[in-house]
């Protein structure tokens, strides 16, 4: 089987979900999509198929990406597929979600013990990179199955970084996100602490990304904070989750922890749903 002739299949059609999909869609690629909400999938009625459950979307595809939200969503998934009556033997199923490893392992598991592979291959990157087909994309598993997937997966990112055996990709993600976690929250604090002095959010905002500490997660945050508002490319509930992953892996030093305690506050205080910038509005009290 080559990829001209193999089906995919994509479960999970989210803020980057959709997006990524869209991109196999616009290659050409025969495509299968579901999603727990059938509307989010409509848009892809034209080109694609779409499924009304899981069971049909794998009886359909030969890889089956999955981009799902947390621990609990891909349990359950990868439970109803292991459970259903449905011959999973020689089929590629590539999880891209940012989730434990342990969970995936054990998903790589059941699928093996069905004759099917697994690979970790979750994304650096948010929606606007999702939707560029810009994404840098972090894979774990089978050398083999690495090179079946790659023409779809560079459809998808600019940079595939196969990093070996199962759980590495994630292993990979766990660390960046828990730096960019870091990062954000710095960010943020800094521009709070400009505002202070007097400074415009813009002129220092040039500053950070013209200086040596400027780099694309600066930059992609810019016009959010200097329009001060947070629309979620990607949510504070889903980094702090993020955040409790690198903990759970062994992340217990000190700045990490302050961070965690701080986005975990900036929940509390119902700013979960905005992007994960929007942490300054939880921060800005104490400057007042």
């Amino acid at each position: 089987m080559n990829m001209k002739t193999e089906k995919l299949g994509f479960i999970g059609l989210g803020n980057m979900g959709h997006p990524m999909a869209k991109n196999l869609q616009n290659a050409g690629f025969p495509l299968t999509v579901y999603n727990r909400t059938l509307e989010k999938a409509d848009d892809f009625k034209e080109k694609s198929t779409i499924a009304t459950s899981v069971a049909d979307l794998i009886a359909s595809a030969d890889i089956i990406f999955t981009m799902l939200t947390n621990d609990r969503a891909v349990d359950a998934v990868y439970n109803e597929i292991v459970k259903a009556d449905i011959d999973i033997r020689g089929k590629l199923f590539i999880d891209m979600s940012t989730i434990s490893r342990e969970v995936s392992l054990s998903a790589s598991h059941a699928v093996r013990t069905k004759g099917a592979t697994l690979l970790d291959a979750p994304v650096a990157g948010s929606t606007g990179p999702a939707t560029e087909g810009s994404l840098i994309i972090m894979v774990g598993g089978e050398l083999t199955d690495m090179q079946r997937a790659l023409p779809y997966l560079k459809k998808m990112g600019k940079s595939i970084q196969y990093l070996g055996t199962n759980g590495k990709g994630l292993a990979a993600k766990i660390a960046i996100n828990y730096f960019l976690s870091t990062l954000y929250g710095s960010l943020a604090e800094t521009i709070l602490l400009s505002d202070s002095l007097g400074l415009g959010r813009k002129d220092m905002l040039d500053i950070i990304n013209e200086s040596a500490c400027g780099s694309g997660a600066t930059r992609v945050k810019t016009s959010l904070l200097i329009q001060d508002n947070y629309p979620p490319a990607f949510a504070l509930d889903l980094m702090l989750k993020d955040i409790l992953l690198a903990k759970a892996a062994g992340a217990h030093f000190p700045i990490g922890d302050a961070t965690m305690e701080t986005y975990q506050k900036a929940q509390e205080a119902g700013l979960g749903k905005e992007d994960v910038i929007g942490v300054i509005n939880f921060l800005r009290t104490p400057i007042k």
